[in-house]
């Protein structure tokens, strides 16, 4: 099995908070709860040091110290390790086309900007094809029940699905638009007065 294939979305998030510098675990925590990440997968204070535990086991991230500050236990600093940042982007290039799997793609588009800009689009680009056959797909299936006569309240799902798949791939063509214009900043990691606030009150 690949390192790729071994990550849950939270270990991937945690891999890419890493990526922008050492941290601890609780650091890790509050700044996912500061950045609202939570809402998009869950969080709590043991499923964080399970996934940190387990992708130290995996070589995806490595111990780099061990602090004590006053009355405060011990607080163990991790780094990412040259497998922790291939597995990210294997990770994402994995899951950023993929239809089907709507908690793994909030997550890889959040961290798309791990991907240089072209892959990226070349990635969502397929995505969008995609959407545009599950989208016909779908088109056709309530044309021919219709046409059959089933009652439409038997439909209202699959017609709800539908318009969702629309609205998915309306905004990723939008998206796709906007990205592709150099303008649109990418794969820069900004230290702005905000970043440097957020990171010190996760220090606390």
């Amino acid at each position: 099995m690949t390192d790729a294939a071994r990550l849950t979305p939270l270990g991937v998030m945690v891999l890419a908070m890493l990526r922008e510098d050492e941290m601890h675990p609780y650091e890790m925590i509050r700044l996912m709860r500061q950045r609202h990440d939570d809402r998009i997968v869950p969080l709590t204070n043991g499923t964080m040091y399970h996934t940190v535990g387990r992708l130290e086991r995996c070589g995806l991230l490595t111990e780099v110290g061990v602090d004590r500050d006053g009355n405060r236990p011990e607080r163990t600093t991790y780094a990412l390790t040259d497998a922790g940042e291939r597995a990210i982007v294997d990770w994402v290039r994995r899951e950023l086309p993929v239809l089907g799997h709507p908690v793994e793609y909030r997550v890889a588009l959040s961290e798309a900007h791990n991907l240089d800009r072209d892959e990226t689009v070349a990635l969502l680009r397929r995505r969008l094809e995609a959407l545009d056959d599950s989208l016909e797909m779908h088109r056709k299936g309530l044309a021919k029940a219709r046409a059959t006569g089933i009652v439409e309240q038997y439909l209202v799902e699959v017609d709800r699905e539908h318009a969702l798949l629309r609205a998915d791939r309306d905004w990723l063509s939008a998206f796709i638009d906007r990205l592709v214009h150099p303008d649109f900043v990418w794969g820069t990691h900004v230290t702005d007065d905000r970043y440097l606030a957020q990171r010190e009150a996760a220090r606390q």
